[in-house]
């Protein structure tokens, strides 16, 4: 990894994010360091090819670990364009390759809403119960725009580190 990251740069880099959401920021930066490492033990010292070995890493685990770390950042993304109903976030999601279920959605739209991100109103359906449509609250908005320039600056370094890593 030393060939990839300079240490003290990632780890000023890291603590900045800290200072601005701790837990969005360890998230993240475990994963990016978890996918690096992955990277890394593709090689073995002989500089031959070899598969990770399935006990050590699941690259389907890390895959699924690095989206769930951007998904709030995402409906955050997606409701700040207007208020809108639970299954359209759901398709907006679909539609950027980002799969995700009701059952992980909704409990997260209330996590959200009860940290006075977001809020919602009911609005009648002509075909069925009324519907909840969510918006960005004010706090929200504030949210959202400290997270996006937290992506920029991870963004950034994920691509500084892994520049070097070569297309199979």
């Amino acid at each position: 990894m030393s060939q990839l990251i300079d240490n003290e740069r990632f780890s000023t880099f890291v603590c900045t994010i800290l200072s601005y959401r701790p837990y969005l920021a360890l998230q993240i930066t475990f994963y990016c360091i978890s996918f690096v490492w992955a990277m890394e033990s593709e090689s073995s010292s002989d500089g031959i090819q070899t598969k990770p070995k399935s006990s050590i890493m699941d690259i389907d685990n890390s895959k699924k670990q690095m989206r769930k770390g951007v998904l709030e950042f995402c409906i955050l993304a997606i409701i700040s364009q207007g208020e809108i109903y639970p299954s359209d976030i759901l398709r907006k999601l679909k539609e950027a390759r980002i799969i995700v279920v009701e059952g992980t959605l909704y409990p997260l739209l209330t996590r959200l809403k009860n940290s006075g991100l977001l809020s919602y109103n009911w609005v009648e359906s002509p075909s069925g119960p009324p519907r909840k449509y969510y918006t960005l609250t004010s706090d929200g908005e504030l949210f959202l725009q400290e997270l996006k320039g937290t992506w920029d600056e991870l963004s950034h370094a994920v691509g500084f580190a892994t520049k070097n890593i070569q297309a199979l």
